[in-house]
Formats: structure tokens, C-alpha cells, sequence
């Protein structure tokens, strides 16, 4: 009987030791609210701009002044650290851009909700730090993309070469 209380005993210690996880020694953000490209060990800080938002009959076109992100990675799966302290990692998503005359675009149905939104995972790796993936399956295409906080004209744009 005490062997068993002995194992029952270790088996305990082993499970509540189980799920404690490293904490977390790779580079953080200098800024907060920033999302950073991560390229192994170093990071690239995402073009952080205000987009200009004009209403159509049906749409609203959001546009970002510039051609191209000074921000660009080769990586067609991105992996952004983020360090919140206003905005949730959640309330984050990504668009597609489209480059014309000289600025980059996105265009919004009012009508109906469009599928414009790709998808984001964010995992929080230590208090108030996130790593940010796009969901996309065969990953992004070359292009320009906008990391933007939901209902902000706030973007945070850069480029996959």
C-alpha cells in the first residue's frame, strides 16, 4: 500500500511538472504595438502608417501611400512577434494589397462582409508577448499585405518578395 502512495506521489510531482514551459529567451520587440518580421534571430520592424480611407457608392477603398512596403521578407509563411500593450494580437488581421498609382489599396464591399480577412494564429509566448502566423496553407504569393487592428485605419504593411 505504501508503494503504491509512493508511486501515486511521483506520478503527481511529474504531471503538475508536466505542463510548466521554458520561458521564453528569444529577441523581443522594442516597441509595443509594433508587429515584427521575424527572420531567425533578427527582426524587421513592419511599415507602420495611417490608411486613408474614401467611401464609393458600395465600397470603401483603404489606401496606403507608396508602391512598396520598406518592410519585406522572402518568407511566404511570415512569423510575427508583437508585443501588446493597447492593441490585442487578436483583434489583428491581414489583407492582400493592390498596388495602383502609386499606392497600395484595398477595396471593401459595404454590402456584404468580404472574405478579404486571410487568417492568424497568435500564441502567446510570455507576458504580453506574441508570435503571429499566417494560416494561408500554400502560404502568401508575392505581394504587398497590411497587418491591421479591427475597426482602426492603422496598418502595419509590408512586402513578401
Amino acid at each position: 500500500m505504501q508503494r503504491i502512495v509512493l508511486l501515486l506521489a511521483t506520478a503527481l510531482a511529474f504531471a503538475t511538472l508536466a505542463p510548466a514551459q521554458r520561458d521564453y529567451t528569444g529577441p523581443r520587440p522594442p516597441k509595443p504595438d509594433v508587429p515584427y518580421l521575424m527572420h531567425a534571430d533578427t527582426l524587421v520592424e513592419t511599415e507602420a502608417s495611417e490608411a486613408r480611407e474614401e467611401s464609393r457608392k458600395s465600397e470603401s477603398v483603404y489606401s496606403i501611400a507608396g508602391a512598396t512596403s520598406t518592410a519585406r521578407t522572402p518568407l511566404a509563411e511570415p512569423i510575427f512577434l508583437f508585443l501588446s500593450d493597447k492593441i490585442s494580437p487578436d483583434s489583428l488581421g491581414i489583407f492582400r494589397l493592390e498596388v495602383k498609382g502609386g499606392s497600395r489599396q484595398v477595396v471593401l464591399s459595404k454590402k456584404k462582409r468580404d472574405a478579404h480577412t486571410l487568417r492568424l494564429s497568435a500564441t502567446r509566448l510570455a507576458d504580453k508577448l506574441y508570435r503571429i502566423e499566417v494560416n494561408e496553407g500554400m502560404g502568401l504569393p508575392v505581394g504587398e499585405y497590411s497587418l491591421t487592428p479591427e475597426g482602426s485605419n492603422q496598418v502595419f504593411c509590408f512586402a513578401v518578395y
